[in-house]
């Protein structure tokens, strides 16, 4: 399976706004059109698309929120590709990526405790539960990336 992380640009960004989950997910992820608009106006915020074999089948959005902590806000991988293994892979390479970022001490990510499949796939990872977020809606999971 050849996936791979790519910049958005004004050459794919309609194909990655194009890109859509099942009806049934769509109450938990927010669309990449609107993830590409809020990413255009706010400095730290990184936007990728997951390729397979040349073609964008997914999106990531994080965001560096201070110099030692990078949230994953938006992951996503198109209903025509899911249940492929392809956002297993693309979140190995987005973590990788991400832990690059200089003085790095924790990933999080947020996810609907409602959604069945979430808790399971992200503590795969190494994420684990923190609780719930501020606004007590969604489940915050943290990296902790040892010095």
């Amino acid at each position: 399976m050849n996936i791979s992380l790519e910049g958005v640009t004004s050459a794919n960004y309609e194909e990655v706004c194009d890109l859509d989950v099942t009806k049934a997910q769509q109450d938990y992820v927010a669309s990449n059109m609107w993830s590409l608009v809020e990413a255009h106006y706010n400095s730290g915020y990184t936007c990728k698309a997951i390729y397979q074999n040349n073609k964008p089948v997914g999106f990531f959005m994080w965001v560096q929120e201070t110099p030692t902590k990078v949230s994953i806000w938006r992951f996503m991988v198109d209903k025509h590709h899911q249940n492929k293994g392809i956002g297993r892979q693309a979140l190995l390479m987005a973590i990788a990526e991400i832990k690059t970022t200089s003085k790095l001490e924790q990933i999080e990510i947020c996810y609907n405790p409602k959604n069945p499949v979430a808790k399971d796939f992200y503590s795969s990872f190494g994420f684990e539960e923190a609780g719930l977020n501020e606004d007590e809606e969604d489940m915050l999971a943290i990296i902790n990336i040892k010095s």
